[in-house]
């Protein structure tokens, strides 16, 4: 090189200040970007990395070796993790895992059911900083797993969703082990009862968070939670057992509370909410009460009142008059978020309620359809700062709506557009001045072709989520402009656009960052489509193809080779054969979730041989009932003691 020549501007720039325009980077994909640009930008990022995703075991010990920072690691896309994995990495270099597992504070392993007591009891022994685990949707998580976590008595959040085998016995583990628990989450842990609750209450004193949404807990449970003076968040969505008593109990103790979801508990009455607002009307920040009431009672109505400090109202499912939201209006007018679906309000309604609520930034009007364009004109005047927008099947809007959005709420983030039938080109030309929008759905609005498509292209390069569900004026057009400035579209949604082709599926294979698709019953897919899609898109993990009939071997061949990251995928309907089935359930190392149902040209043989490669990793897969009896014995066993859960259809 001329030494006249000007310095890199790498040499210029020192690690301080690259390290600064990494931490400006918020978003996964930029950040990947930015680290494969050069060794220099790697090495940057290497220095503040915290987080990393691993696919394969064997691989833990050499990167956390690079990066020296890291304290996260989840493990949840990990098929092969298991006990004897987990040996494997802990006990072959021992020296080596003990830099790296001191430094670990939290672990994902969510669906790693081949995680038993064992590898988890190592894991909890060797991580003595461990402070966060996520073992959510462990099939063989039980009372001794649960054991295995109280080792680590440091934990202090624990996320045990579904873990279907665990009962009270567990809990009293946990709860004795981990005293410094403040978060804690129980969803679907079907067996956990009040005296598991009362167990909890007594011995975890520092719990701030608690989720008991779905466990068959009565009344009997809050009484105890009432007692958990640093409890400030309590999700107890779908408890059917609890009454107004249960309530009550919270309204008297829970003295730090904040946050209350009580969804779809539907022995409560609106009344019994009344008592817990007086015992904490100005510490509650968010109330959720979707679908738990048919109606507000008077006296609830009346509490509105003292809510002042409230940021957040969801009371989705319950009629609500336009004077109730003029209270709301009057004296929460710290409001963000408030939810109002299927509430049946009218437009003088909205109009009174956002003449208050000028911070509201997530509105959901989901199938309030009697409100008009006045509605939306309100809201755009008043609420200048609004991100997310619901309108599903408000079928009274029209392209005015959307052009009275984009001209004054240009910060618009999410908008749900689904089964509007006056939505059309026209509104879609107005909404693509909203540039910051991620997330457009669109189902079910018949009057948008490829023209307003291409119109959301042209500006909205933001868009990660896109729903087209039977749009069926679409087609591959409509695609074309998508490949060229929706760059960053990671979902997509073409169920029943019957105008879609091989074409579009070319155009498609552009978006590099696409990781989630439906393409139900899209005739003029073909083998050659899906083979230019998976050459494209090397990310998919998630692929729904049920009835596209014309979509044969040649596709799957290519899927086998290029779709490593898939994870779960639909082949219902397709043409697959023995052959296809085989190579692709046998090469997709990380598949989980296969569904198997109506594939006219597989044999049981296909369909033994499939499931032989797959069952060491597969946690979910739907067949026909019509099988049952045909395949082994020994193939259905395998994938059951696999923590497999088999769904005959």
């Amino acid at each position: 090189m001329d030494s006249s020549s000007p310095p890199s501007i790498l040499k210029i720039l020192s690690d301080d200040i690259l390290l600064i325009i990494g931490s400006l980077l918020k978003d996964e994909s930029d950040r990947k970007s930015f680290r494969t640009t050069c060794k220099t930008f790697y090495r940057v990022d290497s220095l503040q990395r915290t987080h990393i995703r691993i696919l394969r075991p064997e691989f833990i010990s050499s990167l956390l070796f690079k990066l020296p920072r890291i304290n996260s690691i989840d493990l949840s896309v990990c098929p092969r993790i298991d006990d004897s994995a987990v040996s494997s990495l802990l006990l072959i270099n021992p020296n080596t895992a003990q830099i790296w597992t001191h430094r670990i504070k939290r672990l994902t392993l969510s669906r790693c059911s081949g995680l038993r007591f064992n590898g988890l009891s190592m894991l909890m022994k060797s991580c003595v900083n461990i402070e966060s685990v996520d073992v959510s949707y462990c099939s063989g998580f039980g009372d001794l797993e649960a054991a295995a976590l109280s080792l680590a008595s440091g934990l202090k959040e624990l996320i045990l969703d579904k873990c279907l085998n665990m009962s009270d016995v567990g809990l009293a583990k946990i709860a004795v082990g981990c005293p410094k628990l403040e978060k804690l989450s129980l969803r679907w842990c079907f067996d956990i009862t009040d005296i598991g609750v009362q167990l909890l209450s007594n011995k975890c004193a520092l719990l701030k968070h608690l989720d008991i949404s779905y466990l068959k807990v009565s009344s009997e449970s809050l009484r105890w939670i009432g007692g958990m003076r640093r409890l400030e968040i309590l999700h107890m969505v779908g408890c059917g057992s609890v009454d107004d008593n249960g309530l009550h109990y919270i309204g008297k103790g829970c003295p730090s509370l904040k946050v209350l979801d009580i969804s779809r508990c539907e022995r409560l009455s609106s009344s019994a909410l009344v008592s817990v607002i007086k015992g904490h009307n100005y510490n509650l920040l968010h109330i959720s009460a979707s679908y738990c009431f048919s109606e507000l009672d008077g006296s609830l109505v009346e509490q509105f009142k003292d809510l002042t400090s409230l940021k957040v109202l969801r009371i989705d499912g319950a009629r609500v008059s336009d004077a109730t939201l003029k209270i709301i209006s009057q004296n929460c007018n710290l409001l963000t978020e408030i939810g109002l679906g299927k509430c049946s309000v009218t437009d003088m309604g909205i109009m009174d309620l956002v003449s208050g609520c000028r911070n509201l930034k997530t509105i959901n009007l989901t199938c309030c359809s009697k409100l008009t364009d006045s509605s939306i004109l309100a809201i755009s005047h008043s609420c200048r700062d609004l991100l997310c927008l619901k309108l599903e099947c408000c079928n009274l809007l029209s392209e005015t709506s959307l052009h009275y959005l984009a001209s004054h709420c240009t910060k618009l983030e999410e908008i749900d557009l689904t089964d509007c039938s006056g939505i059309n080109d026209t509104g879609l030309k107005y909404l693509s001045n909203c540039s910051e929008l991620v997330s457009l759905k669109l189902g079910l609005c018949t009057n948008i072709s490829d023209k307003g498509l291409s119109y959301v292209a042209s500006n909205c390069f933001k868009i990660r989520e896109l729903d087209l569900y039977r749009c069926t004026k679409i087609g591959d057009d409509g695609l074309a402009a998508l490949s060229r400035g929706c760059k960053k579209l990671r979902r997509l949604i073409l169920s029943y656009c019957d105008k879609v082709s091989d074409r579009g599926m070319e155009y498609l294979s552009c978006l590099e960052e696409l990781s989630d698709m439906e393409l139900r019953s899209l005739p003029k897919i073909s083998g050659v489509g899906l083979r230019k899609l998976a050459a494209g898109c090397r990310r998919l993990s998630e692929l729904d193809l049920k009835n596209c009939q014309n979509v044969d071997d040649s596709g799957f061949w290519a899927m086998a080779y290029y779709s490593t990251n898939l994870q779960q995928m639909n082949f219902g309907g397709t043409g697959i054969s023995d052959v296809g089935l085989c190579m692709v359930m046998g090469n997709l190392s990380r598949l989980q979730d296969a569904k198997l149902v109506k594939l006219d040209n597989v044999s049981v043989n296909g369909f033994e041989l499939a499931l032989r490669a797959s069952c060491a990793r597969l946690k979910k897969v739907k067949l026909l009932a019509s099988l049952r009896p045909l395949l082994s014995s020994q193939i259905i066993h395998t994938l059951q003691i696999n923590g497999c859960r088999v769904r005959w259809d």
